[in-house]
């Protein structure tokens, strides 16, 4: 079933040469190469900034946090609301509460989203949790650059067949595989899968 799914979805990018060649030849790796490198920067340089912050890892943790959320729930109010009441709840409810423990989630995601984008080492679960930060970030009404991280990262979870060909993906996929196609490690040595 997966692997018809994943023949269904290469003949629907053949509609689409651009989108095709873009999103799945290797000779348009380089511009993945270069999204990645720069995504991998800015989180990994925000992830140590936070590191060596006592107020985010260090014996003040969660301050930061603190702050952020209680910035972020202010903006609930008015006419146009920044933040979603709904979300406001979450970081009422769930994120207020854990401060500490959200800090040092927070931190460590970024430092390992961002050496996974270096690395080129699963790059699609990098750009998923990338994005999937980049997106609270922005629910909680704080834009700055995040709007062009959460863009690059969705392009990089589309590209996620060459955005590691550059890099450790090049090597980990077959190894290891897709949902869709064992790779060797997993692969019975008699059975022959469709290429």
């Amino acid at each position: 079933m997966k692997v018809e799914t994943n023949r269904k979805y290469m003949e629907s990018l053949k509609s689409f040469p651009f989108a095709n060649a873009l999103f799945t030849k290797t000779r348009w790796a380089w511009i993945w190469l270069i999204a990645r490198l720069y995504l991998g920067f800015e989180w990994l340089m925000e992830g140590l900034e936070k590191l060596g912050n006592p107020d985010w890892t260090g014996s003040n943790s969660g301050a930061e946090i603190v702050e952020f959320v209680t910035h972020a729930i202010k903006k609930t109010t008015g006419e146009h609301p920044d933040v979603l009441g709904w979300y406001a709840s979450f970081l009422e409810g769930v994120v207020l509460p854990n401060a500490k423990t959200w800090s040092y989630l927070v931190t460590f995601g970024e430092i390992f989203v961002g050496i996974a984008f270096i690395l080129g080492l699963f790059t699609w679960v990098a750009a998923f949790f990338g994005s999937f930060m980049n997106m609270n970030y922005l629910l909680s009404a704080s834009v700055a650059q995040n709007p062009v991280l959460l863009l690059l990262g969705l392009l990089l979870l589309l590209a996620w067949r060459t955005a590691g060909w550059w890099g450790i993906d090049r090597w980990a996929l077959l190894t290891i595989g897709t949902p869709w196609q064992p790779g060797r490690i997993f692969r019975n040595n008699s059975e022959t899968l469709p290429s």
